[in-house]
């Protein structure tokens, strides 16, 4: 060894010190991209409720008979001779949603919004249960909810051959196919929703994971100390 050079060892870490370093960190990033998946679950929720509440899923173009617009159970429609539109169909009152396709639609939009709000009641299990079990939980959840909007999304064109939608719309409306009439803002939201759930359910997987494998970790760690001892 030359003289005066620093020693290779002393600069080096004990394993154990390295590991609780890498560990601490390990927790801060993964507390850090938790905080940021609780907040985007919250912003879903919102998403999700705005696109079952707002009826303005189809509405009216340029060449339609009559002005409107269609949510999932809540639609308005003019008459012809004025501006003023008359409005009906409440979700409450199934037999007033005008299809078969917009009622299916509805619930599964229902079931989504109520999955997503249920994800969000469960972070108060945070402070009881095991982290990993209550994102394995949520992911579950956001996983089902992302599923209800695609069956609602793919339903709801089912019902565009619907007397009211081609009052509206005109007679070239059929299933799958609006006419004069064109897709807003609302649906748009809606499948732009169902990739921020499927996001978010494999994200909450891959956390519940960490955490499953950093308790692993502390065990094994507490294990070897007490052998050391």
């Amino acid at each position: 060894m030359v003289p005066g050079a620093p020693s290779t060892t002393a600069t080096m870490l004990p394993a154990s010190e390295a590991a609780k370093i890498y560990q601490t960190n390990y927790v801060r990033n993964s507390r850090a991209i938790g905080v940021l998946w609780a907040i985007f679950t919250i912003l879903f929720a919102i998403v999700n409720v705005v696109c079952f509440i707002q009826p303005y899923w189809i509405g009216d173009g340029a060449d339609t008979p009559q002005a409107g617009y269609f949510g999932l159970f809540h639609y308005c429609i003019g008459n012809g001779l004025s501006r003023d539109l008359t409005c009906q169909g409440s979700f409450t009152e199934f037999s007033s949603i005008p299809s078969s396709a917009f009622k299916a639609a509805s619930f599964f939009i229902a079931m989504s919004m109520v999955l997503v709000l249920t994800c969000i009641g469960c972070f108060v299990l945070f402070f009881f249960c095991s982290t990993g079990t209550v994102y394995k939980i949520c992911g579950w959840m956001q996983l089902a909810a992302g599923t209800c909007l695609i069956l609602g999304c793919m339903i709801y064109p089912d019902g565009w051959d619907s007397d009211e939608v081609k009052r509206m719309c005109g007679e070239k409306t059929d299933k799958y196919t609006l006419g004069a009439c064109s897709v807003r803002w609302a649906y748009i939201l809606a499948i732009m929703g169902i990739m921020d759930a499927l996001i978010l359910s494999f994200l909450a997987f891959v956390l519940g994971n960490r955490q499953d494998s950093l308790m692993s970790e502390e065990l094994l760690g507490d294990k070897s100390g007490n052998n050391a001892i």
